[in-house]
């Protein structure tokens, strides 16, 4: 019904004629002045309750009960219902299962209608028949629809058994709930209700990913329409994403000045433009100065510049958090800077490879590969096993930890590193094999990586050659790889690999902790407690020297001892770094260094161990900075530790 037709209505019903045509607030003071020249007043009590007023223009809002426009929807819920139940219709995460059942399973009629100046105009209209008055039904008799007001007057013709020129129509000026008419957007995208090419294509679909806080408001129609009006899904499988909030938990407002708008993280802005952004969102000077407090909080440098790709990856790795994902900006920013790695790691891949470098047109092993290069194809093809279960799953951080630690910790820290020596010696053979190993893991890397960072990975692939001659033109149309026999997946080597790994981080922590020069190479002795770990690790002599930047390495079983001088790190039950330090370091100068250093530590440790002894410290101190409190004693009582372990070494040098 019409909103103007039905206000009226329902006015004439409920008012006396007193009052009929007066606003509301004067009319409640003429009732006021009528009950007592009627002697009928009694008095006025307070009420306790909240007003409601609207954010803007500040009136006052009250309900008005109004005729409405409603769906039976019960028999469309139960196939909704259905269709999860048996698993035709799958929502992922599982969890949300719960909500469609609470949902759909105590639905009530759905409200179609809105007093809106804006959407869909209800096709619904009044009739009015020449020569008749109509009654007081206001509830669906004097009411037609039609999708066209032509069809609308025939079907009122025919329903009041006049002809066509007698009839009046007068259409709702409702419009229809936003969920409603978005509800055929699977269908109505495609031509829907005409059998187009397009629908016969595509519809139904097979993903929708939206939010889960519309998984019953949009989600839930979308099914139930689908089902009533096709007898078809409209879709098999339902992604839900998380909701963003800010960095500290707390839900996006412009009171609060923490709304990220995505445009300024991908080209980053000022905080002072920050703070000016603030006078588009129509907010009272109370609530922009305290936006105005929290911006300085939260981003007191602005809000640097990100890029695409990298907010992309930043969002698709928040999707493990569930129903809620914490957006930290400087999360973002981390990001930026693996783009930056992945550029220059490819810079350098590149000119490796040469200028004239044409790869292998099928990938295959010779059989000559080193264990370095065997190390790396396997953890590749880890990462290609990972990645295609995180996407096949919709476990989207699976796929981008793997991709990343490929990239960051495994290409780039270890094997380009590792690689160094080879592409700069003399030996054509080992340089041809090390740069086909390289190429594909550069091919793999980037198309493995391209659905989270599309642009930069679509920039590096072009600078790649190809192995065949018709090769897709762009990374947007190469297959995504896949699981492949020719890159095998070897755990045994990875063991070993990860093994020395250790060993290197010994020797550069021993390197670290006494503060000796990065280009001062050390003599290493690797004390073992078997002969078969001695023989693994000296396969990877070359390995370890070079990461490990060692001058000497000499391996020892059993009861062998190192020289004196020299610093020890246990690496596991089965092997021991030790490392020289005569004449690396000044070691009475050092010893006092480390004392130095011992002292402050104890004082900042007994400061804020004095802190927590206050009688008065459990009530007063909020839980948060207790929290970092004890973290910060639990890092001091560590560091303590290390100190103490180094002086005692240099004592045993001295």
């Amino acid at each position: 019904m019409s909103t103007e037709f039905r206000t009226t209505e329902v006015m004439q019903v409920l008012m006396t004629s007193p009052c009929q045509g007066m606003k509301r607030f004067d009319a409640r003071k003429a009732v006021l002045e009528a009950l007592k020249e009627l002697g009928l007043y009694r008095g006025t009590k307070d009420n306790p309750m909240v007003v409601p007023t609207c954010s803007r223009s500040k009136d006052v809002i009250e309900p008005l009960l109004k005729p409405q426009w409603y769906v039976d929807v019960k028999d469309m819920s139960a196939r909704a219902v259905k269709a999860v139940q048996e698993g035709e219709l799958r929502i992922i995460p599982d969890m949300f299962k719960k909500t469609w059942y609470s949902w759909l399973e105590n639905t009530r009629d759905w409200c179609i209608s809105r007093q809106l100046w804006w959407g869909h105009r209800i096709p619904a209209y009044f009739v009015t028949v020449e020569g008749q008055t109509p009654g007081q039904d206001i509830d669906g008799h004097y009411w037609v629809s039609g999708r066209t007001e032509e069809e609308a007057k025939e079907a009122a013709a025919k329903k009041f058994d006049v002809d066509v020129s007698k009839i009046s129509l007068r259409q709702d000026e409702d419009v229809l709930d936003t969920w409603f008419s978005s509800g055929f957007f699977p269908m109505s995208v495609f031509g829907w209700p005409e059998n187009t090419e397009d629908y016969q294509l595509y519809f139904p679909n097979t993903l929708l990913e939206t939010g889960h806080d519309i998984l019953f408001f949009w989600v839930a129609r979308m099914v139930q329409l689908a089902l009533t009006l096709t007898d078809k899904l409209p879709f098999k499988d339902v992604y839900l994403h998380a909701m963003v909030r800010d960095a500290h938990g707390r839900k996006m407002s412009k009171s609060l000045g923490n709304i990220v708008d995505p445009v300024d993280v991908i080209l980053g802005i000022t905080l002072e433009d920050l703070n000016q952004k603030l006078n588009e969102y129509n907010l009272d000077d109370k609530e922009i100065k305290k936006a105005i407090e929290g911006q300085k909080v939260d981003y007191p440098n602005g809000i640097p510049e990100c890029g695409v790709d990298a907010l992309r990856f930043a969002l698709i790795s928040y999707t493990a958090q569930g129903r809620d994902m914490n957006l930290d900006v400087m999360r973002v920013q981390g990001y930026r800077f693996f783009c930056n790695k992945l550029w220059n790691a490819t810079k350098f891949a590149l000119g490796s490879l040469g200028e004239n470098f044409q790869p292998y047109p099928e990938f295959h092993l010779t059989g000559k590969e080193s264990l370095m290069d065997l190390w790396i194809l396997s953890r590749l093809s880890q990462a290609v096993k990972l990645c295609n279960e995180g996407m096949g799953n919709f476990e989207f951080p699976t796929m981008t930890a793997a991709i990343y630690n490929f990239w960051l910790y495994e290409l780039c820290d270890w094997y380009l590193e590792c690689i160094k020596p080879v592409i700069n010696g003399s030996n054509t053979e080992a340089i041809a094999l090390c740069r086909n190993v390289l190429y594909t893991c550069l091919d793999a890397g980037l198309r493995l990586l391209h659905p989270a960072m599309p642009f930069l990975t679509e920039e590096l692939f072009q600078r790649l050659p190809r192995r065949k001659p018709d090769a897709p033109p762009s990374i947007c149309i190469t297959p995504y790889p896949e699981t492949c026999q020719a890159i095998p997946h070897n755990p045994a080597l990875e063991y070993h690999v990860e093994f020395v790994q250790n060993i290197v981080k010994s020797i550069r922590s021993v390197r670290s902790e006494y503060q000796l020069p990065p280009k001062a190479k050390v003599e290493v002795y690797l004390k073992c407690s078997e002969i078969e770990v001695v023989q693994m690790l000296k396969s990877f002599e070359n390995v370890i020297s070079t990461m490990g930047n060692s001058s000497q390495i000499t391996f020892m079983v059993n009861e062998e001892e190192p020289p004196a001088g020299c610093a020890v790190m246990a690496v596991s039950s089965k092997c021991e770094t030790h490392i020289m330090l005569k004449g690396q370091i000044d070691i009475p100068k050092e010893k006092e260094k480390m004392e130095t250093k011992k002292d402050n530590l104890m004082k900042s440790l007994a400061k804020l161990e004095d802190a927590t002894k206050m009688p008065d410290y459990l009530s007063k101190v909020p839980e948060d900075v207790r929290f970092k409190n004890e973290e910060k004693m639990s890092e001091l009582k560590g560091q303590l530790e290390t100190v103490t372990n180094s002086i005692q070494t240099l004592l045993k040098l001295m």
